[in-house]
């Protein structure tokens, strides 16, 4: 479990989308590996008697291919319609950027229901060393997050597919509509946002 007290990777952005919409691409599998460039493939691998589902995750790489598994610990809606679900990720690769951490993701609708703030917070302990980790590692997987989940809005809002824009589009500074991780906020509303990352549902807070 990684340790308190090191900034975590938090990312928010607003989805003009239903709810139900936004739930559908990021809760299944297949559809979450497609829009999300921390994964290549996401696979259910059972149910627990708990409740809780756990699958397993890859990211290839040129020479290499890391693999994972995460415990979806399962969801939790307020009276105000947000629902808050809860995750634990591990792995036994070493050459993981990341290793054992867990996180959460929120959704809240606006006040007026017109579009969904769409939340994720996590942490991890480092698979390269803090050093490397504070200084490039952190940074650019908060980056990732953030452009994959404007590239999530673009599916969701306009229901382009995220294939039409690989990687490499974000090099296309000339095309004003495509994925930017600029367009999330990545600072924490307060210090202790992260603690919303909860070890098991039960732990957490009411949204």
């Amino acid at each position: 479990m990684p340790p308190r007290g090191r900034r975590g990777v938090y990312v928010r952005i607003v989805i003009r989308a239903p709810l139900s919409r936004l739930w559908e691409l990021t809760q299944d599998p297949s559809a979450h590996a497609r829009w999300d460039l921390r994964f290549s493939r996401i696979v259910p691998v059972e149910r627990l008697p708990t409740g809780a589902e756990r699958f397993g995750y890859e990211r290839r790489l040129p020479f290499h291919t890391i693999r994972g598994t995460g415990t979806s610990l399962g969801e939790r809606r307020g009276v105000d319609g947000t629902a808050t679900s809860a995750l634990r990720f591990d792995t036994h690769d070493r050459l993981s950027p990341l290793g054992d951490g867990r996180g959460f993701w929120r959704y809240r609708p606006t006040d007026d229901g017109s579009a969904i703030v769409f939340t994720t917070g996590f942490d991890y302990a480092p698979g390269w060393g803090r050093l490397l980790d504070r200084l490039l590692l952190r940074r650019l997987i908060g980056w990732m997050t953030a452009w994959s989940f404007d590239r999530l809005r673009i599916w969701a809002e306009d229901d382009v597919p995220p294939e039409r824009w690989p990687l490499r589009s974000a090099l296309a500074l000339w095309r004003r509509d495509r994925p930017r991780a600029a367009r999330c906020e990545r600072t924490p509303p307060h210090a202790h946002a992260l603690a919303d990352a909860p070890a098991s549902l039960s732990t957490l807070e009411a949204p």
